[in-house]
């Protein structure tokens, strides 16, 4: 079966390897990788590829991944080329208010290049925070950009967050620790000044109390 090429889809079947857009992505799941424990959540897992990565990387200290995407296609088709025993692909609205009811909540919740997609930001961030468990930590990943409200030249976003802005979205949420890195290439470290940043990664850790 083949899926669809968007334009914004990370297929490695149909990529070369040395596809700097395909390493950066796989660069994501990989600094992620000592954060994945318990159940976890990968949403927006689109073809799968990185929801197995994960999946295999980690099967000593997992014990279920859910991975969720908007498009059924991209669920067909990551069911079929990147079945895990560990992971159940499932197809569901990141908005959607009764998520966390549906899904219940996680030890870890992955979510990369999702948020520049999607107009209803409160509930999508809502919905993260309301999943993860007291304790359990959220990687989130975002483009940079000109601003919340500014065009965009990527066509499928609503809009690319400035830095400040980026660090700013979780403020309203009580989470424990923020901590954000920052990546250019397939780099990804703390802010380091002069670098020129594309994408920034936040990893925020839910207080044992809430």
């Amino acid at each position: 079966m083949k899926l669809e090429d968007t334009g914004e889809r990370i297929i490695p079947d149909e990529m070369k390897p040395s596809n700097l857009m395909l390493l950066e992505h796989m660069a994501r799941y990989q600094f992620a990788f000592p954060y994945v424990k318990g159940r976890v959540l990968d949403l927006a897992c689109g073809s799968g590829y990185g929801s197995v990565m994960a999946a295999k990387q980690s099967k000593r200290k997992i014990t279920s991944m859910t991975a969720v995407d908007f498009s059924q296609e991209a669920i067909t088709y990551a069911r079929g080329r990147y079945h895990h025993p560990m992971i159940s692909y499932e197809c569901h609205n990141a908005v959607d208010r009764m998520l966390p009811k549906k899904l219940g909540m996680f030890d870890c919740i992955l979510s990369f290049e999702t948020y520049e997609h999607i107009v209803e930001e409160d509930a999508f961030l809502e919905n993260l925070y309301q999943m993860l468990k007291p304790g359990g930590t959220l990687v989130i990943s975002t483009p940079f950009g000109e601003g919340r409200g500014k065009p965009s030249s990527e066509p499928f976003h609503i809009h690319q967050i400035t830095k400040d802005e980026f660090t700013s979205l979780f403020d309203r949420y009580a989470y424990g620790e923020k901590t954000f890195y920052y990546q250019s290439g397939v780099l990804v470290e703390p802010l380091r000044e002069g670098m020129n940043y594309q994408f920034g990664i936040a990893v925020c850790q839910k207080g044992e109390e809430q």
